[in-house]
């Protein structure tokens, strides 16, 4: 498995992210359940967010990208970098 960080950048007004923010976490806490996200939050300063996630391979994750509404309202926009990682906590789930 490897892991992957995607890195979103609001492209609208914060009112439109805030009017979509439950639906978008409804979207995560799925995506937390299938196991493919690892952990989630904004930025500082508010300008987008950042997912950790782990999957087979990059479908997967553009998969699953897809389906948050974030994107289906083209609020934000969204940059993908995969990695393999060579060293890590013993508690992290990889």
């Amino acid at each position: 498995m490897n892991l992957f960080v995607i890195d979103l950048h609001y492209t609208a007004d914060l009112r439109e992210i805030d009017a979509l923010a439950e639906e978008h976490r409804s979207f995560l806490r799925d995506q937390y359940e299938a196991g493919l996200f690892l952990a989630s939050g904004p930025k500082q300063p508010r300008t987008g967010g950042v997912i950790l996630a782990r999957a087979a391979d990059r479908v997967e994750v553009e998969l699953a990208i897809n389906k948050d509404p974030f994107k289906s309202a083209g609020v934000a926009e969204y940059s993908v970098t995969e990695f393999k990682p060579v060293m890590h906590a013993r508690n992290f789930p990889i």
